[in-house]
């Protein structure tokens, strides 16, 4: 185990003060990879469990430091800002549809969100950058930083959607990565507006109907989607690889994703959403998961994945 230790702290660049913090870390190290090494050998999932950057945490330590989702403070005056009604109610999908906006050009790279608790903008900006290059053709790297310091709507101790929505709908957009990159670390607003060079601008944003798992599946087959789920489990923390099930986790929603797709495993098993998350490529499968779709006992998805979902609206 002192080997494994010492291999994951290679390959992750992880250092530790003293040899008092090594060695607090280590336990919580090996209580995880115990954790995982059983959880494999058992093999009666659809997914397998592995170690990530996240492996010297407790799950209490992982759950305070990179979940993030804060429902709104005034759902009623937040009611008030969204547009009315559900464009995606007249689509129609057949069973074998499946949709991978990353094909189609719309997603961007992994991104990172840290220790900061800004799922909230790496979720949003992430649907923003897919419907701009839906609209428009081109794909570019937005500004989460922009929404942290200047949005109102969270910091990094977490946020809510429907508030950083609106805040790049009334402030005439967001700018680029390149031009107000990630910090981290909430400080000052740097934007000006026009003046800051504008990369993307929605009109509004609309709600999902919840807890409705085929108006999702419409929405997203349109563009990718906001939502929130439940993560703080420590069978999330160390997802590795495979279709992430309903019975691995609640819906005490915590944590804001984007649905870029969704589709059938190749041995017919199931079917899943794709779900792109902000801790890096090295948690799951490079960054993303997939998350059990259709699920038969609840009508609110796997993870709470239907309960509140949203989407970027452009003109």
């Amino acid at each position: 185990m002192e080997a494994r230790h010492s291999k994951w702290m290679a390959e992750h660049g992880r250092t530790y003060k003293d040899a008092a913090a090594k060695a607090r870390r280590f336990r919580v190290f090996k209580a995880n990879v115990e954790l995982i090494d059983r959880f494999n050998a058992a093999g009666d999932k659809r997914y397998r469990l592995g170690t990530n950057r996240f492996t010297d945490l407790t799950n209490a330590e992982f759950a305070a430091m990179y979940t993030g989702y804060k429902p709104s403070p005034s759902p009623s005056e937040e009611d008030k800002q969204k547009l009315p009604g559900f464009m995606y109610a007249n689509t129609t999908l057949s069973s074998e549809d499946s949709v991978d906006w990353r094909q189609r050009g719309a997603v961007t790279d992994v991104k990172n969100q840290g220790s900061c608790g800004s799922c909230w903008a790496f979720s949003t900006v992430a649907a923003v950058e897919g419907i701009h290059q839906i609209s428009t053709g081109n794909l570019v790297s937005l500004s989460e930083q922009q929404l942290l310091d200047c949005s109102n709507s969270g910091g990094c101790k977490g946020g809510n959607l429907g508030g950083a929505f609106q805040y790049m709908a009334n402030s005439g957009g967001v700018t680029t990565e390149a031009a107000y990159p990630y910090e981290g670390t909430q400080g000052m607003c740097r934007f000006g507006g026009s003046s800051s060079g504008v990369a993307a601008t929605i009109s509004g944003y609309q709600n999902v109907p919840p807890n409705d798992e085929a108006s999702l599946a419409a929405a997203v087959s349109n563009q990718p989607v906001t939502v929130v789920i439940a993560s703080s489990g420590s069978l999330f923390q160390h997802y590795a690889t495979g279709v992430f099930t309903a019975n691995s986790c609640g819906n005490r929603l915590d944590h804001a994703v984007t649905v870029v797709g969704y589709g059938t495993e190749a041995d017919g098993s199931g079917s899943y959403w794709l779900i792109k998350n902000s801790w890096g490529t090295t948690w799951g499968e490079a960054g993303y998961m997939r998350l059990e779709k259709d699920v038969a006992s609840s009508s609110e998805g796997a993870c709470g994945v239907a309960m509140a979902p949203s989407y970027p609206v452009v003109a």
